[in-house]
């Protein structure tokens, strides 16, 4: 019963990660940071090495299964893959009809996450402080940076995963925002949704072949350089707020692929000049307390972690 109590709180924090993923300016790494299983995603991931292979083409599935931690991967990717397939178009519909409440809450989601991160630098050195302050600056210029007109040839749809799921791992970066900027974001999540197979599986090759590259990086950083890690991790969850702040107006439109206008570089406000400029009610009482529900479940996850880690077997 634990056995399968452990297996499906891994396949919830897979949808989790998943539903995090689809939105531009959320990362599914920020999502495996607060619930406690980033380094053992990272160590997982970088099982898939030689010796993993030369298992799965002499047919050794058993010592295979174990080498990659299988029972940790399979449910948290099912659970991913869950949330691209049934998500998308739910967070597409928040994002177009209710995105103040949608960001307000991702915004009290990370602001928490980034502090709690914080408290596992054990050591406080200028070289951490620099840390933080440069990933602070590599997050705010990727959210700032304008979205690009690119190819939808394969060689580039693999490019783009392979770049994307770089930023998937990292807690604070998100992918499908790396994806905008690339371009890509609603080429694929129309791919997703009209299940174009190929082009799924092409751009999932690339993210196959960034992730078992990249996450050797950061498994390295962290085991190496741990409070050096960690501050840039953090830092690059803080300047990501400039993406996720409830209250956007937009200043640059385009017309997508089913021939609506629909704005694709937005700017900062205040609610006051939310309201102003764009006559709408600013929802602040309900940005608050979306806000709180963000706090509140991550404050919530790691009073449960702990307890677990803290109760005898």
């Amino acid at each position: 019963m634990n056995k399968l109590k452990e297996t499906l709180l891994t396949y919830l924090k897979g949808v989790g990660m998943g539903g995090a993923d689809v939105v531009p300016g959320v990362s599914g790494g920020t999502i495996a940071f607060i619930t406690g299983i980033y380094e053992q995603l990272l160590d997982s991931i970088k099982a898939f090495d030689l010796e993993a292979f030369k298992l799965l083409l002499t047919f050794q599935v058993i010592p295979f299964w174990t080498k990659v931690n299988g029972r940790f991967l399979l449910p948290l990717f099912l659970g991913i893959i869950t949330s691209f397939l049934t998500l998308a178009k739910l967070i597409i519909y928040l994002l177009a009809n209710h995105p103040i409440p949608l960001w307000s809450f991702f915004f009290g989601l990370i602001i928490i996450s980034a502090i709690l991160v914080l408290r596992a630098i054990n050591r406080w050195t200028i070289g951490v402080t620099l840390a933080i302050l440069a990933g602070i600056a590599i997050a705010y210029f990727i959210t700032v940076t304008s979205p690009a007109e690119t190819p939808n040839e394969p060689w580039f749809v693999f490019i783009s995963g392979a770049i994307a799921v770089c930023a998937m791992i990292l807690p604070g970066i998100s992918g499908s925002f790396i994806l905008l900027i690339l371009g890509k974001y609603e080429y694929m999540m129309t791919a997703l949704s009209t299940l174009d197979i190929l082009t799924v599986a092409i751009f999932a090759l690339g993210c196959v072949v960034g992730l078992l590259s990249f996450v050797r990086v950061i498994s390295w950083l962290l085991k190496n350089y741990h409070n050096l890690a960690i501050g840039l991790l953090s830092g690059f969850m803080i300047g990501s707020l400039n993406k996720v702040w409830p209250w956007k107006i937009p200043i640059k439109f385009r017309v997508n692929s089913h021939g609506e206008q629909v704005a694709y570089i937005t700017r900062n406000v205040f609610p006051a000049e939310y309201y102003e400029r764009l006559g709408e009610f600013p929802q602040v009482l309900v940005a608050i307390l979306f806000m709180a529900l963000g706090i509140f479940i991550v404050v919530a996850i790691e009073k449960i972690a702990n307890y677990k880690s803290k109760s005898p077997r």
